[in-house]
This record gives C-alpha cells, structure tokens and sequence, in this order.
C-alpha cells in the first residue's frame, strides 16, 4: 500500500473528519501535526497546498489532496471497503445533499465564535441549521447511514463536537437536548460508536486553544 499521510492539527473539525474516516476504513496513515496559526507556514503545508495553504491535507502515495469534503469522497472511492456513503444512488445523493447544507450552515457557528458583533442573528441562523436538521434530516434515525457510521455522521459530529466547545467559549447555550432531543439522542450514539469514541479530540485542550484565539480576535477586532 502506498504511503498515506496526514497533514493537520488536533484542534480542527476539518481534519477529525479525515481522521476518523481514515480510521473507520482501517487505513494505516501517518499524522503530521502542522500549525496553521503561525505567521510561518510549514514547507509541507506550502508543498502539499500552495494554493490555499489550509489543512487538511491527504498525500497518498506522494500526491496531495486537499480540502476535508474532496478528501472524505477520495478515501471512499480509494478504499471502497467498509462504505460511509450508502449504495443506493438516491441515498447517496442525500447524503451529499446533508453534508453541504451542513457545510453551508454551518458557517454562523464560526462567525459566531470569531465576533461579539451581530450575535442575535448568527445565533438565529445556528437555532435555524439545528431544528431543520432535527425535523427533515435526523428524523427518527440513530445513525444517518443506517446502521452504522457514515460520511454525513462524520460532517454533522465534527461540528456538534466543535459547537459544545465553542459555545462554552462563547456563553451561550444552542445545541440544548431538550430542544433537539432527536438530535442530541444521535450525537450520544455517535460518540459512543467504538472507533469514535476511542479518537475523540482532546476537549479541554481544544478549548483552550480557542479562548486564547478568540482572546486575540476580540482585542485586535
């Protein structure tokens, strides 16, 4: 098998998405941690991606692949065994569908987090991204991908993962399971899938890590 790395930070949704994907296929890879934040970007970094030098980056066999949405689809199609995506043409085509309306939405959670300005509708707009995925994406599902973890369990976990943290942040509370116990009751059965939940990220550490980054954010705002 072809050399496959990894290059990326332990404090990034993105690159848990690629990791726990990676994991969940049984595909052996080499983490190379790279510090995004620094004024100096590293020489992989500037190799693997000159284009928009952001993580992650997969390097398979020397080549780059980069961004955490094309990345997920090449480890699918690379490693077809043990499937994220559904074998049904439609399903899949929902799954895809779920995955960009998280990606698209998901955004107000970042810009929640990165501002004090204009809280009232980005909080609005997070409410809004969790009740429709509540109603018309989770239904009555325990997993999204029937009966085991796929790719769109992979997108939506990242980001309730990295929402609690930030929200704690913040001061705010969003993702409440009283008000979306559909989706809270789904994001407990993820974390306690046995690959999940033995390579969940570091909480304390995460959030440490962007106190001080919204610190910095806030004071140079």
């Amino acid at each position: 098998m072809a050399e496959v790395k990894l290059l990326g930070g332990t404090v990034s949704p993105f690159v848990y998405r690629v990791i726990w994907a990676l994991k969940l296929k049984g595909v052996p890879f080499e983490f190379v941690e790279v510090d995004v934040f620094s004024n100096e970007k590293s020489a992989l970094l500037l190799k693997y991606n000159p284009v928009h030098k952001k993580i992650p980056v997969l390097v398979h066999g020397g080549k780059p692949v980069c961004d955490s949405t094309v990345i997920l689809e090449y480890i699918e199609e690379k490693w077809p065994y043990n499937r994220l995506l559904p074998s049904d043409p439609y399903d899949r085509a929902l799954a895809r569908f779920w995955i960009k309306f998280g990606e698209d939405k998901g955004v107000a959670v970042w810009r929640m987090f990165h501002s004090n300005r204009d809280q009232e509708s980005r909080m609005k707009a997070i409410l809004e991204m969790l009740q429709t995925i509540e109603e018309h994406g989770l239904r009555e599902k325990k997993i999204f991908h029937g009966d085991k973890i796929g790719l769109l369990d992979i997108a939506f976990g990242s980001m309730l993962y990295w929402l609690q943290i930030l929200e704690d942040i913040v001061g705010v509370k969003l993702f409440d399971p009283h008000k979306f116990p559909g989706l809270n009751a789904w994001f407990e059965n993820f974390k306690k899938a046995p690959i999940i939940e033995e390579n969940l990220p570091d909480q304390d550490g995460i959030s440490l890590f962007f106190k001080r980054r919204r610190e910095k954010w806030l004071t140079s705002a």
